[in-house]
């Protein structure tokens, strides 16, 4: 035997991630009996809220739905502080379940794998570690999240600025200190949106660098005390049913009634009630025709719109920072604090790049076609590299030692967005093709799919199988059913991150829009039918 040989350890799982799904994923794997190892590129748990540590991080779920359910002790134990969790309170949350079930001993940190490729003749995987660590393991669960690679935007001289620069989901765990310094900022979406309210009473001068405004909701967020939390605790088993039975796994459905059947009146109560509820109730708790009826939307859309504008003194802004170009919901919706007052102070300048465009980033600014600006600090809130970015980085190669990054530069296909033909025994979370890539709150869809996936594992070595993958056929309808109900979404014909194109030039969802409930449906048949649509070897 080599001494390369002698080097590999073997085990029967390695979960890559250690933040909401590979924290679950290696428990359940763990209480099955499996011999499991996680590796993850940070320096501790939290996977998402580890390194979105930017001012004003916060989740736009509530805490309620935002946590785990397998545990009646941990919903007893955890208490929670606010409605809306902030990021250092959802951190020290996961660093809580690490510690209580003990799972941190399974995890190696600071170890980024590079490389993943599968024996077909052994029918393991062959893991590379950073470090040059190499393991061999029968299943592979990748929990590198949807959103975690950053992107960076395509303009000259980025990084040639030679103030401090941040990029928001790369923010360091030390406090940064923006006070009388000059900021500029370049995105207005979810995490933009966080930032420019946070530390736009901090800074001397604050530049935000706009390409497209987007809807937002006024987020309603305070303390918990002991007799709410208890009030939560009691409604726990009804919120745990309830979060499966919703289009995005939240603890509020749609109305069932047409939107046309509906009196005038009873419509703008129920659109008052939703928005001041302060709460992602307003898109996904109100009618299903939002998503798909232009009609229905652009009501939606005006009552936003009504409500944003009066929030800015200056009309001319207000019409800046209103969006025109899509309907509300089709993009990304973030929750937010008194994000537009932000721009009533003195202190806060909007550039609309798309009238004065960025022309570079240079040693001490920003240049635009209209003038150079100044800045001490610059910060990047533009975005991620959406659902196949933590996946393609790494060198992941199939049975018949296909690149997965080669694959997916044509089409990132998935069945079901937790496995790909080609790729027996690697399971993937909020990956393309499944709702939780965009359309469902997190920790539901997550839990979700591990569930299925260690149910689908110990299928497998129940059979006494070596490896399991869907058919061809059966990745290929499920793509084909995707793209069906995708089509009729209005976000569809939305330019954003929900939407990718397609190798022959179509346009497709990045996430499943069938709604959370009817994929966990689809997924509890294929379970109870004995996964017939899959090879197993």
């Amino acid at each position: 035997m080599s001494k390369q040989q002698e080097t590999i350890t073997n085990v029967d799982a390695v979960v890559v991630g250690a933040g909401f799904t590979g924290l679950y994923a290696l428990y359940r794997l763990r209480e099955m009996g499996l011999k499991v190892q996680g590796f993850e590129a940070g320096s501790d748990v939290g996977g998402t809220w580890y390194w979105n540590r930017y001012p004003g991080a916060r989740t736009d779920s509530t805490c309620t739905v935002y946590q785990y359910w397998f545990s009646d002790e941990l919903l007893d134990e955890w208490n929670w502080e606010e409605r809306f969790p902030s990021q250092a309170e959802t951190e020290r949350y996961l660093n809580f379940v690490a510690d209580k079930f003990d799972l941190r001993k399974s995890f190696q940190f600071s170890s980024r794998v590079t490389a993943a490729s599968f024996d077909e003749r052994t029918q393991r995987w062959l893991v590379t570690i950073e470090d040059g660590t190499k393991l061999q393991s029968q299943f592979l669960l990748m929990g590198t999240g949807g959103l975690t690679e950053p992107v960076y935007p395509d303009i000259p001289g980025v990084g040639d600025f030679k103030g401090e620069s941040f990029h928001t989901s790369r923010w360091p765990r030390e406090k940064a200190d923006f006070s009388g310094k000059r900021v500029g900022i370049i995105g207005t979406a979810a995490t933009g949106i966080q930032v420019i309210q946070t530390i736009a009473s901090e800074v001397s001068e604050l530049t935000v660098f706009q390409r497209t405004p987007n809807y937002t909701i006024p987020m309603q967020n305070f303390k918990l005390d002991d007799e709410m939390r208890q009030k939560y605790r009691q409604e726990m088993p009804l919120i745990k049913q309830k979060v499966h039975e919703t289009f995005t796994g939240h603890d509020y459905g749609t109305d069932p009634r047409p939107f046309s059947e509906v009196p005038e009146a009873e419509r703008r109560e129920i659109m008052e009630r939703l928005w001041a509820d302060g709460t992602l109730a307003y898109w996904a708790g109100s009618f299903a025709e939002l998503f798909t009826d232009e009609a229905v939307n652009e009501e939606f859309s005006k009552f936003a719109r009504e409500k944003i504008r009066a929030r800015i003194k200056d009309p001319a802004l207000a019409e800046k920072l209103l969006p025109t170009d899509h309907g509300f919901g089709t993009r990304r919706v973030p929750l937010e604090t008194n994000y537009y007052e932000a721009f009533n102070r003195d202190n806060v300048t909007l550039v609309d790049v798309n009238e004065t465009s960025i022309e570079s980033i240079t040693h001490t600014g920003i240049k635009t076609s209209a003038q150079e600006h100044q800045f001490d600090v610059l910060i990047y809130a533009t975005g991620f590299e959406v659902g196949t970015g933590a996946l393609t980085r790494i060198d992941i190669r199939g049975s018949d030692g296909t690149s997965l990054k080669e694959c997916w530069a044509k089409d990132a296909e998935t069945f079901m967005g937790m496995q790909v033909h080609g790729y027996p025994n690697m399971f993937t979370v909020m990956a393309p093709m499944s709702p939780g890539a965009a359309y469902c709150n997190v920790p539901t869809c997550s839990q979700q799919q591990v569930e299925w996936i260690t149910d689908c594992i110990d299928h497998v070595r129940k059979q006494r199988q070596q490896s399991i993958e869907p058919t061809r056929e059966a990745q290929n309808q499920w793509v084909a059913h995707h793209d069906e109900v995708g089509a009729v979404m209005l976000a569809h014909k939305t330019r954003s991150w929900h939407v990718t194109t397609t190798s022959d030039g179509r346009t497709r969802p990045v996430a499943y829009a069938g709604g959370a409930h009817v994929y966990k449906q689809r997924c509890d048949e294929i379970k109870i039918q004995g996964y017939p649509e899959f090879n197993l070897s």
